[in-house]
């Protein structure tokens, strides 16, 4: 039974799921909410700045950007000025990361990737993965060097890890197929939160990801701009424990957020 507070936080968080969700189901404006200007480890081999978008069609509760949800979240910079100090860092950066929320709802992303690419940088794109056309669309016009694609548990789970109970998971399914029979280097990765994820997620994520090139299990942090509060991380241990059992099904399987 849940406690009082538990109760409390739950309808919180479904409130706010009606609300914030279905105003935004369809964002189209796109929003420059943050600028990381130099990263080592977003992109994987190269120097990058990473721009986070705002708006998101997932209200996965232990979201760590809740700020970047909803249409009202908070222009950090205009894309001029964005512009701007990408073309100073020139000499400095090789690639931008484009980040959310969910890139993938503003109608304006390939313009805007196509300036960026302009300036010889490399793109790399994390996506959830509900939108597979325009993906393949952004891939097929061979816009994108690197994506990375949030996969946020076992297929079963995902209703309620991606806080959306009328999730329609084929297009997930769609997504990560895209990508593993593509041509453009990927990773899957799962944000594992103790309180939401289980043996029985990993077990089906590795028999339905089976073979794919690199899968990640990022240690939930909290951020103190969590959706949904009241979730722990995992430890080494437990991670690991994950990790054995996508092993069967996929040979490159590491850990992030933990020190080894």
């Amino acid at each position: 039974m849940l406690s009082v507070n538990q109760t409390s936080e739950t309808v919180r968080y479904f409130v706010r799921i009606i609300l914030v969700y279905h105003e935004n189901k369809e964002a189209k404006i796109m929003k420059i909410c943050g600028l990381q200007k130099t990263t080592l480890l977003d992109f994987p081999g190269h120097v990058a700045a990473t721009i986070f978008l705002g708006g998101c069609n997932f209200r996965c509760p232990f979201c760590h950007n809740s700020g970047l949800l909803g249409n009202d979240a908070e222009e950090a910079m205009t894309e001029d000025s964005l512009f701007t100090f990408l073309k100073r860092r020139t000499s400095v950066l090789e690639g931008v990361c484009i980040t959310g929320g969910e890139p993938t709802l503003s109608d304006d992303l390939e313009e805007f990737i196509r300036r960026i690419r302009q300036m010889g940088y490399l793109i790399k794109l994390d996506t959830n993965g509900y939108r597979p056309a325009v993906l393949k669309d952004l891939a097929g016009k061979g816009l994108l060097d690197y994506i990375a694609m949030d996969i946020k548990a076992g297929r079963e789970n995902y209703p309620r890890t991606a806080g959306i109970p009328g999730i329609q998971i084929k297009y997930i399914e769609e997504s990560a197929a895209f990508l593993m029979n593509g041509s453009i280097p990927y990773e899957f990765r799962t944000t594992v939160v103790k309180e939401l994820h289980g043996n029985r997620d990993f077990l089906d994520i590795g028999q339905w990801l089976k073979g794919c090139s690199h899968y990640y299990l990022q240690n939930y942090v909290d951020s103190g701009e969590v959706l949904c509060t009241g979730f722990t991380s995992c430890t080494k241990e437990e991670l690991l424990a994950f990790a054995e059992i996508l092993h069967p099904y996929i040979a490159d399987v590491s850990l992030r957020g933990i020190d080894y």
